[in-house]
């Protein structure tokens, strides 16, 4: 269709619609006040009906005036009389107003006969309550007015009525809303048009073979082939024929020495009646079925576009651990989708991962709902990468019973480098919190911890746990004969010397501040701590840093030594205070020496 034919059906769709109800209406009534009205359905209100619930509302004055008019019109044609005409018009109106107004009412959604809520109250507002109130109105007229020729009684107005909405309203409707455009022009769809012409002549023309029942089958085959549109329209023709051949005594329907006058054409009702049930029965199956298509396609498409654009592996397998679906993200992990679906779940695990894998894996089988791992998993190149995989047990839908496990994986190897570089950095920072910046060795902060670890350890081992307190002789004077740049240097000698002396990992060499310096001796006796003190002296001496200030014409240290076995009453404070007035003494007693400071407070270093 051109953008010009659009436009025009635009501007005049109103003037074409209600041409096509005016004709519609009266081709229907025309037809069936030609013919014995008494004994066929009256289909005419249905066809109305179908416009009118198509319309919006404030075009319903024009559709029934419209339907109206066109009553009007083939009644006068088949030569009723004027008041008759208008009487049974006006009725006919009333009737389809009051239907649609009652369909209306209750939901303002357009006519869907493929639904079970709308079939219901258009079964009980629309073929029933109408045609039944209008019915009693006849009745009333006809007690009121016996002179009136109605051509029908209440009775026959209302089954006819009944009849003509229900099967009528539902086939126009269905008309009105199909696209033939798609299927007009197909030579191959109108086969099954002609098919069903030539069965329906063949079944209605004649009475011996029973060809009636090949008849629904060729109808839901053009609904399934060319839709509900072309299958109403089929149904008319069946319809139609049926008619043709009912009226002229013909076909299977008109066997009269069988039947009653009116029941051929009442047989002939039911069965269009059961065939546009068929019909729109198919179409209900067909929807549903349609509609969880719809779901699935867009679950489909939704699950591609999430698999499809995230940056996680997505991975489906069995309990024993067989894959059997991986997202496209796969990729990210260094292989192809496909190659992972055959490689070995625990054979890519960093061997030293695998057993904790392992271990997680048989958690979710013996009823974990949920795990996270981190661990290293193996790239074709032969190069591990770190990733982090979040397992879930997937279960069976009916039963609850677990069926696989889901592994959303991700590759982390640049978050475990950050952490790595992040450790570093804490440990850096760590090791210059505890350490002297000028000689590298522990500073005052580490002291202190490291000496109240280890005497708490030498209380509960009743061991004894030795201290040495040294300090250099006349540093002021060093200083400020040689600078505080070789004063510096001087303190970064004395480091040096006792760490050659002190070797053992337990043991600790620390700046107390300034010139002092302590080592810690776990697990020494006194004896054993002179030693070391004496060799540090000696260590210091072997270096013969010039110092023309300090009698020896060297730099030399004094120490003081104390030992205690640390128990209850005694604190980590007494041991430091017994190594500095020896160290005091030291100093006192001319320097460049060792004192005990177990001789000085009379301590026993031997356990009880």
């Amino acid at each position: 269709m051109s953008r010009r034919q659009v436009t025009w059906l635009r501007r005049h769709g109103l003037v074409v619609r209600l041409i096509s109800c005016f004709l519609s209406v009266a081709l229907a009534a025309g037809l069936l006040r030609t013919v014995s009205a008494s004994s066929l359905i009256w289909v005419a209100n249905g066809v109305l009906l179908a416009f009118v619930l198509l319309a919006s509302r404030r075009r319903w004055s024009a559709y029934l005036a419209t339907g109206f008019a066109a009553q009007i019109a083939a009644s006068a044609v088949a030569g009723l009389s004027w008041r008759t005409n208008l009487l049974l018009s006006a009725l006919n109106l009333l009737e389809v107003f009051l239907c649609a107004y009652l369909l209306c009412k209750t939901s303002k959604a357009p006519p869907r006969f493929t639904g079970r809520d709308y079939v219901i109250r258009f079964a009980i507002l629309g073929v029933l309550a109408g045609p039944l109130a209008t019915g009693l109105l006849v009745a009333l007229l006809t007690a009121l007015f016996p002179h009136l020729a109605l051509g029908s009684t209440p009775q026959e107005w209302i089954a006819s009525d009944c009849l003509g909405i229900g099967i009528a309203t539902p086939v126009c409707v269905a008309i009105l809303r199909g696209d033939f455009r798609h299927t007009f022009y197909s030579r191959r769809h109108w086969r099954y048009l002609l098919l069903l012409a030539a069965i329906t002549v063949a079944a209605f023309s004649q009475s011996r073979l029973p060809l009636l029942f090949l008849v629904y089958p060729v109808l839901v085959l053009v609904l399934l082939r060319m839709g509900m549109g072309w299958a109403a329209l089929s149904t008319l023709l069946v319809a139609a024929i049926g008619s043709w051949c009912a009226i002229h005594g013909v076909g299977p329907f008109a066997q009269s020495h069988l039947l009653m006058p009116a029941e051929p054409v009442l047989l002939l009702q039911v069965f269009i009646g059961s065939g546009v049930f068929l019909l729109y029965i198919i179409c209900y199956v067909l929807e549903r079925e349609q509609s969880i298509v719809r779901q699935l396609e867009k679950l489909t498409a939704l699950h591609a576009l999430v698999s499809e654009n995230s940056r996680d592996a997505i991975i489906l397998a069995d309990l024993s651990g067989h894959r059997s679906y991986v997202s496209s993200a796969g990729e990210s992990l260094g292989w192809k989708p496909e190659d992972l679906l055959t490689q070995d779940g625990f054979g890519m695990v960093h061997p030293e991962d695998q057993q904790r894998a392992q271990a997680i894996v048989s958690g979710l089988n013996s009823g974990a709902e949920g795990a996270m791992i981190e661990c290293r998993i193996l790239k074709p190149s032969g190069d591990y990468i770190w990733v982090e995989a979040s397992l879930r047990m997937v279960r069976n839908s009916t039963t609850g019973a677990p069926s696989g496990i889901l592994n959303v994986v991700r590759d982390v190897s640049e978050r475990k480098i950050a952490e790595l570089r992040l450790q570093e950095a804490y440990n850096a920072v760590e090791a210059l919190a505890v350490t002297d910046a000028l000689t590298g060795l522990a500073n005052r902060r580490r002291f202190d911890q490291y000496l109240g670890t280890e005497w708490r350890r030498s209380m509960r081992d009743r061991q004894p746990l030795s201290l040495l307190m040294m300090d250099v002789d006349k540093f002021k004077t060093y200083n400020d004969t040689y600078g505080h740049q070789r004063g510096d240097s001087c303190l970064k000698q004395i480091a040096e010397a006792c760490m050659d002396v002190v070797s053992r990992p337990g043991d600790l060499v620390a700046r107390f501040g300034g010139e002092e310096f302590v080592v810690v001796l776990p697990n020494t006796e006194s004896e054993g701590a002179l030693h070391i003190a004496e060799e540090i002296c000696e260590a210091l001496r072997a270096r013969k840093l010039p110092h023309t200030g300090n009698l020896p014409g060297i730099i030399t240290i004094s120490a003081g030594c104390a030992t205690l076995i640390p128990k209850f009453g005694k604190h980590a404070p007494d041991l430091i205070e017994m190594a500095d007035k020896a160290l005091y003494k030291a100093k006192a007693e001319g320097r460049n020496r060792v004192c005990n400071g177990n001789l000085i407070a009379g301590e026993a270093t031997t356990p009880a």
